[in-house]
């Protein structure tokens, strides 16, 4: 059974800096392209980084500078890294898990982050 746990979400002032990690079990987690995810009241849930197999990464244009996508295949584990944290960051963050596509086939129950000035 695959499960995907996230944690180190909170709240925190505007310019401050979280770590959230993600993690894995029940999959070959070095097989698999991971992403992290939010949502925010009201609106649909985002792509905000991701981390191919081999460790390419991409984040969404709100995010570059601020953000760092990472992951320790020993570990099973997922990070980003969120620097400089601004009110709109606010939104419960998944991390997701796919094998081959465009699709995530795995999914993490989110963690809170709420940035306020």
């Amino acid at each position: 059974q695959v499960q995907l746990v996230e944690s180190g979400g909170g709240l925190v002032q505007a310019g401050d800096s979280l770590r959230l990690s993600c993690a894995a079990s029940g999959l070959t987690f070095g097989t698999y392209g991971m992403g992290w995810f939010r949502q925010a009241p009201g609106k649909e849930r985002e792509l905000v980084a991701a981390i191919s197999r081999g460790g390419s990464t991409y984040s969404v244009d709100s995010v570059k500078g601020r953000f760092t996508i990472s992951k320790d295949n020993a570990k099973n584990t997922l990070y980003l890294q969120m620097n400089n944290l601004k009110p709109e960051d606010t939104a419960v963050y998944y991390c997701a898990a796919r094998y081959g596509g465009s699709d995530y086939d795995y999914w993490g129950q989110g963690t809170q982050v709420t940035v306020f000035s």
